[in-house]
């Protein structure tokens, strides 16, 4: 088993890094957490309000792509492992700006290997489902399933997980890689689908919904999904990848017909607006892999897990 005793995690002020966080400094065995974040749009110190007053937790803003910044904190802290969740992730805006994310997802990823390569540092490669592209009802893609990415978004996070294959193949780094499902829970930025429902209907604005809405997405709540991430670290094989997922499926239309009925709010609010380019039907992961050999399954109900997020993202985006 991989070391947490001291942990380098990018992308630690984020939605699921900051959840990751937290669970984190809940082991008794972590003796430091060291957090990299360049604080963009996505990330925000307030997500990290109340690890940071641990005291082995240390937090510095800075970019994954500046690998003199990396190599001194691997020293400085003698990091036993990075768990690599710096990303820009939003698809919308890798349609409308694709540069950024090859910047970050790829060349950022091929530079923080690079550096835990010369410190022989554990790599952990936060990856996603959209990787294999779309799939068909009733199949699920296992981790064996070729990849078929349709964004800019999917295709950096699969360029990145094939630099960090090939970083095996070639230098015999250790590394794991674990392809996460669509995240829901605390902290979601607003820009993603679920606060964005909820911040309209809120204030009963129209629901904006890609075409149809029935694009099929599995949903996991975040704190389930950095378990996920804790036991791949730990206990996955080296060069092995591992579907993060819990089998929820819903619609986009379902999501936003479960949130308006949480929040009293009519079905009229719903509107359908013009669908996205490139616009997968349906994602869907087996995580059985990761049931055998990491002991790992997620465990929040979609029912009550998700209406007690959608409880709390009212009370935080609710018009003062």
């Amino acid at each position: 088993m991989r070391s947490l005793r001291s942990i380098l995690l990018t992308g630690g002020a984020g939605f699921i890094g900051s959840s990751l966080a937290r669970l984190l400094l809940e082991r008794n065995d972590l003796e430091k957490l060291v957090i990299l974040d360049k604080l963009t749009y996505a990330g925000s110190l307030e997500n990290l309000a109340g690890p940071d007053q641990d005291p082995r937790f240390h937090f510095l803003e800075g970019d994954i792509s500046d690998q003199g910044l990396v190599a001194r904190l691997l020293e400085q802290f003698k990091c036993t492992g990075i768990m690599h969740l710096a990303a820009e992730s939003h698809v919308d805006r890798s349609i409308a700006k694709p540069a950024g994310f090859i910047h970050t997802n790829v060349a950022g990823t091929s530079d923080l290997l690079e550096v835990a390569r010369s410190f022989d540092t554990p790599f952990l490669q936060c990856s996603t489902d959209e990787v294999y592209g779309p799939i068909s009802f009733p199949d699920q893609a296992d981790e064996f399933a070729r990849i078929k990415p349709s964004s800019p978004y999917s295709a950096s996070k699969a360029s990145a997980d094939l630099l960090v294959q090939a970083a095996h193949t070639t230098y015999g780094q250790d590394v794991v890689i674990a392809r996460c499902t669509n995240n829901y829970g605390p902290r979601q930025h607003a820009e993603k689908l679920i606060p964005t429902l909820i911040h309209h209907a809120l204030r009963d604005q129209p629901l904006p919904i890609y075409g149809s809405g029935r694009q099929i997405r599995d949903w996991i709540h975040v704190e389930d999904c950095a378990k996920g991430l804790i036991a791949t670290f730990e206990k996955g094989f080296s060069n092995r990848i591992y579907n993060i997922g819990a089998k929820f499926e819903r619609t986009n239309l379902g999501i936003a017909r479960t949130i308006l009925k949480e929040l009293h709010k009519p079905e009229s609010l719903i509107s359908h607006i013009k669908d996205r380019p490139g616009h997968d039907d349906r994602y869907a992961i087996n995580p059985r892999l990761a049931l055998i050999e990491l002991e790992w399954r997620a465990r929040i109900p979609f029912r009550s897990g998700f209406e007690k997020v959608v409880r709390e993202l009212a009370n935080t985006l609710r018009p003062a």
